[in-house]
């Protein structure tokens, strides 16, 4: 009986420390895609655990795990443009805690829920209001990748002082208020109807150029018509259409060709 009891008390022993370290956890692993925050009694260290297994002191040292994967938040915010318009955008942003920085995110924020509670979205509202007054509604619309740029700007530099990457920015939807669409649409009409009335105009006023145009080309080539038409030339368009007939007149003996003689033809004949 002697010999087993130590074998028992060694067996009980290991039993035992198997629990203690199950149960405090002389390790931690920190998977893909997160880092590890380093805490001694509660206290920030400055060290960051990358991914993979590492050994900490049980009680000592705990460890808070912090994602640094791109995130993708979307918020509805509401602004005013430069000439006083309402403007609702729905902002959807891909962000992610610098890696190195994440016991600083962890100290001074908290956890992923706390940034976006408390720096995302009052930065996407403020940074939304400063931008869309620099520009009127109708830039808004014409202007949107330029607008987008300005945002995406100011809001890496506003997160940057948290420790916080901006990796994309869309303005998924812009919109204003109904009255504004309405008012917008019956500009388009009115401009489309303006633009028709001008086109229209124009073809009227092309068109009677054209018919003074043709006016003006007839009376010019009647004008020289007359200047040129002499005797010469109609005794001559005479000859060429004269189909080697005669005219006939109407006698007391019935039909006679009619032979217009000039008198120079008869000076000449008989001198």
């Amino acid at each position: 009986m002697k010999s087993t009891n130590p074998s028992i008390f060694a067996a009980a022993i290991a039993i035992l420390l198997l629990i203690m370290t199950i149960a405090f956890k002389p390790f931690v692993i920190v998977n893909a895609g997160e880092r590890g925050v380093i805490m001694q009694f509660g206290q920030v260290q400055e060290q960051v655990l990358g991914e993979g297994l590492h050994l900490i002191v049980p009680i000592v040292n705990t460890v808070k795990k912090l994602s640094i994967r791109v995130q993708k938040h979307q918020i509805p915010a509401e602004a005013a443009s430069k000439d006083l318009q309402d403007v609702y955008t729905d902002v959807a942003l891909n962000w992610h805690i610098i890696p190195e920085k994440a016991n600083r995110v962890f100290q001074q924020i908290g956890a992923e829920a706390e940034v976006v509670q408390r720096i995302i979205n009052p930065a996407i509202e403020e940074v939304l209001k400063a931008v869309m007054a620099l520009y009127t509604a109708e830039q808004i619309i014409t202007r949107r990748g330029e607008v987008k740029a300005g945002i995406d700007d100011q809001l890496q530099t506003r997160l940057a002082q948290y420790n916080i990457a901006v990796d994309d920015i869309s303005l998924v939807n812009i919109h204003f208020s109904q009255r504004f669409s309405e008012a917008v649409e019956a500009k388009q009409i009115a401009e489309q109807e303006a633009k028709r009335a001008e086109f229209l105009a124009q073809k009227a006023t092309q068109e009677a150029l054209a018919e003074v145009n043709r006016a003006k080309g007839q009376a010019e080539a009647q004008r020289l018509l007359r200047e040129n038409l002499t005797s010469e030339i109609l005794q001559k368009q005479a000859i060429e259409k004269w189909d080697g007939h005669f005219p006939m007149v109407l006698g007391g003996n019935g039909a006679l060709p009619f032979i217009n003689i000039d008198k120079s033809d008869l000076e000449t004949a008989h001198p």
